[in-house]
């Protein structure tokens, strides 16, 4: 089990705040439609950005241990045993991305709070 470098995991965000900043940008955009045409509360891009966000890495990473930039970076999440994650800590780790601090922790933690919190880490996928 092979932890992954700060540039693989610098590679895996990259990718997936792309995909998930598209994925936002298309569901605000959906719902502005019903803001001009049938009246709705207009919402602020936040409102779909974060819930995206904790949906993208929550549901990726419950089914298959890895995003799409995980998957690109040949890489996976595992549990501190090096066993699949609980639900439980893919939740929990999902959750504390949307804290504005998570990247701040990496030089005393040797990672970001959502690993070192959710007992979780990201490690080289096995050669196929």
């Amino acid at each position: 089990m092979q932890k992954v470098g700060d540039g693989t995991r610098s590679l895996n965000f990259f990718i997936d705040t792309i995909l998930l900043t598209i994925l936002a940008m298309l569901l605000f955009r959906w719902y502005n439609f019903y803001v001009v045409y049938w009246r709705y509360t207009p919402l602020h891009f936040g409102w779909f950005f974060f819930p995206t966000m904790f949906g993208y890495y929550s549901l990726f990473e419950l089914f298959f241990s890895k995003t799409p930039g995980k998957w690109f970076t040949h890489s996976r999440v595992v549990s501190k045993n090096g066993h699949r994650p609980k639900w439980y800590m893919i939740l929990f780790r999902s959750l504390l991305r949307l804290t504005i601090v998570d990247l701040f922790f990496g030089p005393f933690l040797d990672g970001p709070l959502h690993d070192f919190a959710s007992a979780t880490t990201v490690v080289q996928d096995p050669a196929k």
